[in-house]
């Protein structure tokens, strides 16, 4: 039997990078996995890598940073596969580096939106519906600057720490009636979007910054999500797990 046999999974942002290997990493180990992105064929792609190697997927299109998106999601999740057992609340955006005292305020609130509005918006409708389905666990994908700051990022630093408050409130609210949270603080990733972002010299230094001397992968982002996800995490609700290769460690 494999480890998510008979579970039902939601993972948003899930039509690229982390949500992407996660959903991947999932419906390998036996879930049916509802990949959701505000871009459809982002998701549709992913899904279709999913059932081309045996697995149970469908594509669902969601603007986290609206409600209605999130408990029509859930709602898809139960007239697909029968029910909501796992979700993975991963969408996530950032915006152009500027100090707060030039902070756009339209950047800030669509940030906010998406980054800890759609978490909880993602939250208010998982949860009633995982413990409706026998329970299960919620991962909320944070970052390693939940834990830390860094100049002229203010609202995702903000929106990052801020969820990892209602990661606990949701914890302890719903650990008992058989639901876990739990949040998880990725380092820098290596993508070929942050490769093309920066020079080979700011690379070099952003990776010295880590102990390891090297960026992470999706993947190690994935097995530390789906650990958290399975029973053998039985143990663990309401808190933070960092995969960021030592980047908090100074």
């Amino acid at each position: 039997m494999a480890r998510f046999d008979n579970k039902v999974a939601i993972v948003t942002g899930g039509g690229s990078g982390i949500g992407a290997e996660i959903s991947r990493e999932l419906a390998a180990q036996g879930a049916a996995v509802v990949v959701t992105d505000i871009k459809l064929e982002a998701a549709q792609t992913v899904v279709d890598e999913i059932t081309a190697a045996g697995g149970r997927a469908a594509a669902f299109a969601q603007n986290t940073a609206k409600w209605e998106d999130s408990e029509a999601a859930v709602a898809f999740a139960q007239e697909t596969f029968g029910g909501l057992h796992l979700a993975v609340n991963n969408a996530g955006i950032g915006a152009a580096p500027q100090p707060i005292g030039e902070y756009d305020i339209a950047a800030w609130d669509r940030v906010r939106a998406v980054d800890l509005d759609g978490v909880f918006y993602g939250l208010r409708f998982q949860l009633p519906a995982i413990v409706a389905s026998g329970g299960g666990a919620i991962v909320n994908m944070a970052s390693v600057l939940g834990s830390v700051g860094i100049a002229q990022n203010a609202a995702y630093v903000a929106s990052k720490h801020a969820l990892l408050g209602l990661t606990k409130v949701a914890a302890l609210e719903y650990t008992a009636q058989g639901v876990r949270t739990n949040a998880v603080g990725p380092g820098f990733i290596d993508t070929p979007l942050v490769r093309a972002s920066l020079t080979p010299e700011a690379l070099t230094a952003l990776e010295a910054e880590h102990a390891t001397g090297r960026l992470g992968t999706d993947k190690e982002v994935a097995a530390l999500t789906l650990f958290l996800l399975s029973d053998e995490a039985s143990f663990i609700s309401g808190s933070y797990h960092l995969v960021d290769g030592g980047y908090s460690a100074h």
